[in-house]
């Protein structure tokens, strides 16, 4: 796959580790290893960077001197693109959408929201249930009669650019394990606006790798999860050259670990998070990462691994935790001389 045809700005620490965690594995019964796409760079690194070497290329090549995205309040992709912005010398304007309720002064200015100013980006928020891609089209059109040329990211960088990210992800995983002759038997990865599941199942299966990914699910029901994977890889496959190489059935997602909605902690998921800090040293977010560490766990604790070797994809998130501190109750780690 000739990913090069693609424009590019190498701005990622690639490859990412893939490291064995010893500790959880012998916790779970269950041989784990880490994809460490939480190590990409660019403002702490996640998995939306990969994502936008190839849309900020887009964005050049285009000619735009400013970019715009929307996302959640504690938005980790947001924030990774007004790295990217800062990095290029492009403005960036963020619609950040509430789909929480959340009162915090910290959620509200913290975590990524602070990353995103400081990085020079301007904001605007807005209630949740907003038209957020039609609010950004007419902010982007105001941009664009001040003078400015814009090119607008969807949220989570999820198209068929954005995806080449992970399509070139699964080829520097498989050769990784090709390399160090490691056989795994499945790649498990938190799953939301869809770009990086979809990437990820259209390289697997353009390389007939025969390894299943399963998406734990962030925000959406099932079915709506699945098939907007199932579209977004199928229009990747068309900008590769490769229609009909991704098939229903490759599309797997498990949503029982969305909890209450998207951004709202479930007690799972601050229990992974523990688990993965006082078991490898490893950091996730409440949002994304957690749930999909969360449904890793529990899934180990039911046997549905059992006999495999399975990889943890990382996708980040670290910075939200700062936004998120009133979900922890740390009260009883105090020790009182």
């Amino acid at each position: 796959m000739h990913l090069s045809r693609f424009p590019r700005v190498h701005l990622a620490h690639l490859p990412t580790p893939l490291e064995h965690m010893n500790r959880l594995s012998r916790e779970l019964g269950t041989e784990i290893w880490i994809k460490r796409d939480d190590c990409t760079g660019m403002s702490t690194g996640g998995n939306k960077t990969r994502k936008l070497e190839f849309l900020m290329a887009e964005a050049i090549e285009q000619g735009a001197d400013m970019v715009m995205t929307q996302g959640a309040t504690q938005t980790n992709h947001g924030r990774q693109t007004a790295a990217y912005a800062a990095k290029l010398g492009l403005g960036c304007h963020i619609l950040l959408e509430d789909r929480t309720g959340y009162q915090d002064g910290n959620y509200n200015t913290n975590g990524n929201v602070l990353l995103d100013h400081l990085h020079g980006a301007t904001t605007e928020k807005f209630p949740g249930g907003h038209d957020m891609a039609g609010e950004m089209e007419r902010a982007a059109e105001k941009k664009r009669a001040e003078g400015h040329k814009v090119y607008v990211i969807p949220g989570g960088g999820s198209n068929p650019t954005g995806a080449l990210g992970y399509v070139n992800c699964a080829f520097e995983l498989l050769n990784q394990v090709n390399s160090s002759g490691m056989k795994i038997d499945r790649l498990v990865h938190a799953t939301g606006s869809s770009g990086t599941q979809a990437g990820l199942v259209t390289g697997m299966c353009a390389m007939n790798a025969q390894i299943p990914i399963l998406g734990i699910g962030t925000r959406a029901p099932q079915p709506k999860q699945e098939q907007m994977v199932y579209d977004l890889a199928c229009r990747t496959a068309d900008k590769l050259g490769c229609a009909g190489v991704v098939k229903r059935e490759d599309v797997i997602a498990n949503t029982d670990y969305v909890g209450e909605g998207y951004g709202l902690p479930t007690d799972s998921g601050i229990e992974a998070i523990r688990m993965f800090a006082e078991l490898e040293g490893i950091l996730l977010d409440p949002c994304y990462s957690a749930k999909g560490a969360a449904g890793l766990i529990d899934l180990a604790r039911k046997g549905a691994f059992k006999g495999e070797r399975i990889v943890f994809l990382h996708t980040g998130g670290v910075a939200a935790l700062a936004g998120y501190d009133f979900a922890f109750d740390n009260t009883d780690r105090w020790v009182h001389l």
